[in-house]
Parts: C-alpha cells; sequence; structure tokens
C-alpha cells in the first residue's frame, strides 16, 4: 500500500458529518455552492482505498481530460465514474456519492498539472507528483469543510470489503490482505470502461 512506496498523499480530506445523512443531496449542494470549481468533489469515504489508488484513479482522469476522451462531462462526474468502475454516470453517483445515512467523505480535489502524460514518463525516471499537492490545497478544504459543518478525520485512505462492494465490485476476496483489496480496487478502477 502507499506506505510502502513513495508517494506523497492525494489531496483528499476525510470529513465526518454531525450525524448520518438525512439528504445527501443538501451537502451535495452546499459543497457546490462553495467550491471553487468542478476540481473539487465528494467522494463516499469507503470508496478511497490508498494513495495509490487515488493516483491511478486521478492519472487515468487526467489523460482522458487532457485528450478529449471523458464520459462526463466534467473532471468531478469522470472521476467519479472512474473510481466506481462504470461507464455509466447514474451508477457512478451510486457508488461513489453520497448516499442516505453515510456518516463520512472525502473532500477530494483533482490537480490540474502534466501534459497528455501527467507524470512525464518521457524522460523515463518514473511518476513525478509534486510533493506539495496536498498541502497546497489544505487552506481550500479546510474553508469546505467548514462549510458542511463537519470535523477532519484523522485517517488517510484504506482498503475495505466494505469499500469494494459499495462500488460494485463483485468477487469475493477471501482472506484478504490490504495489499489484496488494493489491488482489487484498482482493478475495478481499471474496468471502468468496460462495465456497466
Amino acid at each position: 500500500m502507499a506506505e510502502n512506496h513513495r508517494v506523497p498523499w492525494f489531496p483528499a480530506w476525510g470529513v465526518r458529518f454531525p450525524q448520518p445523512l438525512d439528504n445527501p443531496q443538501d451537502v451535495v449542494s452546499i459543497f457546490n455552492e462553495w467550491r471553487p470549481d468542478n476540481r473539487w468533489v465528494l467522494v463516499s469515504f469507503s470508496a478511497a482505498a490508498s494513495e495509490i489508488h487515488l493516483w491511478t484513479v486521478w492519472h487515468a482522469l487526467r489523460r482522458r481530460e487532457l485528450q478529449n476522451l471523458m464520459v462526463g462531462n466534467s473532471v468531478d462526474t469522470e472521476f467519479l465514474r472512474l473510481i466506481s468502475g462504470t461507464h455509466q454516470i447514474r451508477t457512478a453517483f451510486e457508488r461513489a456519492g453520497l448516499q442516505q445515512n453515510d456518516e463520512a467523505a472525502w473532500i477530494v480535489y483533482l490537480p490540474e498539472f502534466g501534459s497528455d502524460d501527467p507524470f512525464g514518463s518521457e524522460e523515463q525516471t518514473g511518476i513525478k507528483i509534486p510533493r506539495d499537492t496536498y498541502n497546497s490545497a489544505s487552506n481550500e478544504a479546510n474553508r469546505l469543510k467548514l462549510h458542511l459543518n463537519a470535523e477532519l478525520i484523522t485517517q488517510r485512505p484504506i482498503p475495505t470489503m466494505e469499500g469494494l462492494e459499495r462500488l460494485g465490485f463483485e468477487s469475493e476476496i477471501a482472506n484478504s490482505t490490504p495489499k489484496d483489496l488494493e489491488s482489487a480496487f484498482l482493478l475495478h478502477a481499471a474496468m471502468s470502461d468496460l462495465n456497466t
């Protein structure tokens, strides 16, 4: 998982709501009203598995965005679609968006750096993610958290079977390790243009 890799934190902040959501659309409306642009998105807390998972989904998003190949009509919608492992926008919102009784979510910022190959692999030197990506967006994330009347969760994304099930992963992973679960999240996201 991420602790075994040299990858910076993805710009995602876990937040807990004051009470389980009765009407998730109310929270989404407040968030959409106050976010600076559609590069900020609310994601189901269980949908994020790790730093590697989030950066991988972001990489797929950024590549599609720069090549004008997105299925969704905006980057936030496309991110939800990719992380949900589906080609269907409606299904993506059902899986990775907020649902009734959710107690927590991720405030996610989708950075806008790079070229057609956001990681600059033409240099053959590996992934180059600016180390300050998380910190430079923290003030805005904190402002959004306050508008949602939520509190910060001091935890980074971890893969869970519950998260896989919510995203529509259909295979059972018996005696799974966190690394096995993370791999399943990555595989599920990679299937987004094949699954309905």
